[in-house]
């Protein structure tokens, strides 16, 4: 059985939204006025978000795919040109990068943190080198002081995937503040820690860099002037009503549901404890607050991950293997670039042992209770 088989398959689910009455009011009260798109509430969410984060600008876009498109296109990044990010993410942090003819080049994680290693990336820059692109993983802030001292000091531009870490904090600032690089990107998909279905984000401190992200989300358009007037080359990105009245609605209780999956982590924590001669969950790293994207474990080296996780979806508990292969060893990297195994040993170590449990704000305790006792089972099937 594979990981991401049916959800009816499964009683116990890897993740599901935390939607409140609130919510569907929110969602509802736009049906009901029957402005659907380029609204209101687009503007009403994007500043909310703005202040939540301490930054001037945030612009809603349909996608944390598409924050990350046009980032780097409004960065001036295009064909000759490469990126070093981590191989240790989901593919649209590198998909961004091939779709505007740049090349991604990658660099091996930190054991601890799971985010790119700092020193790596000064020694892969090279002369076509126009940008890092720093993934915060499983809500973890990458090493945003390093990575921005080394853009300054190779005048490359330091952009930033957060579409993993709303809500995490380095040194008691929250990453994507504008404070580090240029801009951020955000998804709000219905995993992420609030949800607007589909949907994303793009923010900054740059008044230049704003303005071209608004027009590539709507086509080009020219900002001041009329409907039909456009002076770049844009395209769709936009996000539509419900989608932002949602979005409003979760952000006023973020803090709420950031506890909230933090404390279902503490409960996993407690209970795996006695397994952990067999596993290690997320570390704590000093500095660092922890946004709570997935609750992922690393299974140590005796443990046959596939197995473990064969058998707990056999027994109804889905779990997900954040991220295996890694985007070097996908088939459309593998094609164009030639990467085998041994290529990035720390990513690929890393991806072979990971494995994500069911993990959302309403979780309940029984649940925990009972896939911890399905993973000890499993562990032990192994051992005989």
């Amino acid at each position: 059985m594979g990981y991401f088989n049916a959800m009816a398959e499964f009683r116990i689910k890897l993740s599901a939204p935390d939607i409140a009455d609130d919510d569907i009011e929110e969602v509802v009260g736009v049906l009901r006025s029957g402005w659907l798109s380029l609204g209101p509430k687009v503007i009403e969410f994007e500043q909310a978000f703005a202040n939540y984060l301490g930054v001037k600008h945030a612009i809603a876009c349909n996608s944390g795919t598409s924050a990350l498109h046009m980032m780097m296109l409004t960065a001036g990044i295009g064909p000759g040109d490469e990126v070093i990010t981590s191989p240790f993410s989901f593919i649209a942090s590198a998909n961004c990068i091939e779709m505007v003819g740049a090349k991604p080049v990658f660099v091996d994680i930190d054991e601890l943190s799971l985010n790119m290693d700092p020193a790596l990336v000064e020694k892969a820059i090279t002369p076509r080198t126009k940008a890092v692109l720093g993934v915060h993983i499983f809500g973890l802030s990458a090493e945003n002081d390093k990575l921005k001292a080394i853009c300054e000091r190779h005048k490359l531009v330091y952009l930033e995937d957060a579409c993993e870490a709303l809500g995490a904090t380095q040194n008691g600032r929250k990453a994507g503040d504008g404070r580090h690089g240029i801009a951020a990107a955000w998804g709000f998909y219905p995993n992420k820690q609030m949800t607007t279905g589909e949907g994303g984000m793009v923010t900054t401190n740059d008044e230049a860099f704003a303005t071209s992200i608004r027009k590539l989300r709507n086509q080009g358009r020219n900002l001041s002037a009329a409907w039909l007037e456009h002076d770049v080359v844009g395209y769709n990105f936009r996000l539509d009503e419900m989608s932002a009245a949602l979005g409003l609605a979760q952000l006023r209780r973020i803090d709420d549901m950031l506890a909230k999956r933090e404390r279902v982590a503490h409960a996993y924590n407690e209970r795996l404890w006695p397994l952990r001669e067999h596993l290690k969950p997320l570390p704590e790293v000093m500095g660092h607050r922890r946004s709570w994207f997935v609750y992922s474990i690393m299974l140590k080296r005796h443990i046959d991950r596939d197995k473990v996780a064969a058998k707990l979806a056999e027994w109804g508990v889905q779990v997900g293997k954040y991220f295996s292969p890694p985007i070097h060893l996908q088939t459309c990297y593998r094609k164009k670039y030639g990467y085998k195994e041994g290529a990035f040993p720390v990513t690929e170590d890393i991806a072979h042992r990971s494995i994500a449990l069911p993990f959302h704000t309403k979780l309940p305790e029984k649940d925990i209770d009972n896939v911890c006792e399905c993973l000890h089972d499993a562990i032990k099937a192994m051992m005989k």
